[in-house]
């Protein structure tokens, strides 16, 4: 997904777009290393689905509390979006609650602003988030992060290509692009895109992109005809043309493929471990998978030795 190198790496909800489409749907030190220092799976778990070695890792406050609260971007589909009742639903959403299933622990989510997380949690209004941040080291130097999932970048445009792009971003010179704000796209155009098409002599991408807060805004912006191409992490952009009933395409491959990471206060390296721990237990148990192939996006798995903490290689 790439979403932001600078805060956080981003088609979610309820998407009023042209023709009224309706859309449901990027540190320094590391913690126990690279491979993880977490208990190996299932040790022992309880009726309720906890793992005991893992409980006994969390810290006691969020014990005593029972609940954490999970910061997520709802409007990213189908990572995190909400539902036609209104309900955060999504491949992290389930993710998330297995996580915390194994960790003794229920999750309360909260929408919130891409670009607000990391300060949230910082500020200690969420406990965590999983909303498809790119795991990136600039991000590591605000918070801790544990590796999920495995996403790229991708670019979509209208049916019919009506710009003859070629799907590498180079290309996308002087075209007015969508992108979600504080994703890794819009840190992109800014300083690799941009300055590489003013020293070629083109024209650059107006304004560093038609920035929206949400992704779906982004999405619907160029099913609406208003952008020429839109910019955003693999699976959304799989998700988008989907749901655009023939409307959207998707041009090229995707690239700068990367680790999601969940987003933890910086420094609790016990809560990183406890989570990294429930991760590979979902991995060996099969929920993991289970609920990757339920959202469609089975080619992002992670293997139980590649959930690392805070690895990120950029």
């Amino acid at each position: 997904m790439a979403r932001s190198l600078s805060q956080r790496l981003l088609v979610a909800g309820s998407v009023a777009a042209a023709g009224s489409l309706l859309l449901t749907g990027c540190g320094s030190s590391k913690i126990g290393g690279n491979s993880g220092a977490a208990p190996n799976a299932s040790q022992s778990v309880n009726a309720e689905g906890a793992d005991s070695a893992l409980v006994a890792m969390v810290p006691a406050a969020l014990k005593s509390k029972g609940t954490v609260v999970i910061a997520t971007d709802s409007t990213y589909a189908p990572s995190e979006f909400k539902d036609a009742s209104g309900n955060i639903v999504g491949m992290d959403v389930d993710l998330g609650n297995a996580i915390m299933k194994k960790l003794g622990l229920k999750a309360t989510w909260q929408s919130a602003d891409f670009s607000s997380i990391l300060v949230g949690i910082t500020a200690k209004k969420y406990d965590l988030s999983l909303s498809s941040f790119t795991d990136t080291k600039a991000r590591e130097k605000q918070v801790d992060m544990v590796q999920y999932y495995n996403a790229g970048e991708a670019i979509a445009t209208l049916a019919g290509n009506p710009q003859k792009l070629s799907g590498n971003a180079a290309d996308l010179c002087g075209i007015k692009v969508s992108v979600q704000t504080g994703t890794t796209e819009a840190d992109e155009i800014k300083n690799v895109i941009n300055p590489a098409c003013k020293k070629a002599g083109k024209p650059e991408i107006p304004n560093n992109g038609d920035q929206f807060n949400a992704q779906t805004d982004a999405t619907s912006a160029l099913i609406a005809k208003r952008d020429q191409a839109m910019m955003a992490d693999s699976p959304v952009i799989d998700y988008a043309v989907k749901q655009s009933n023939g409307q959207l395409i998707k041009i090229g491959q995707n690239y700068n493929t990367a680790p999601y990471g969940i987003a933890l206060p910086k420094g609790d390296g016990q809560l990183a471990q406890a989570v990294q721990g429930a991760i590979k237990d979902i991995i060996a148990d099969g929920t993991y998978g289970q609920i990757l192939a339920k959202w469609g996006v089975e080619s992002g798995a992670l293997s139980a030795d590649k959930v690392q903490i805070n690895a990120a290689a950029s």
